[in-house]
């Protein structure tokens, strides 16, 4: 069953185009079992990333890769408040996927 990653951040004022630009360049090839990502934004300098995977067996093996790519931005994220710090990941296996 596929899993997926989604991970809530907030971007530092001024910081949204190398953001996108970080991820436009990325290659998810590099991440075995990764089907899809996706960065969707979500408000004013809010952003989701979810990631798509082939179970969550090749989710968790990922999660160190996940992290390095996470460094790679890192000083463009907002602490979220509440104790979250800079992103507020969830990740799990699809109980109902649905389309195309």
């Amino acid at each position: 069953m596929a899993a997926f990653n989604v991970v809530r951040m907030k971007l530092k004022p001024g910081e949204e185009d190398a953001f996108v630009a970080f991820h436009r360049g990325r290659d998810i090839s590099a991440f075995k079992g990764m089907k899809s990502f996706h960065l969707v934004k979500t408000g004013d300098g809010e952003f989701v990333v979810i990631g798509e995977w082939e179970d969550i067996d090749a989710l968790i093996a990922a999660r160190p890769q996940m992290i390095a790519t996470l460094d790679g931005v890192r000083d463009k994220l907002e602490d979220l408040g509440g104790g979250l710090g800079l992103t507020d990941p969830r990740s799990g296996t699809a109980v109902v996927s649905l389309g195309v």
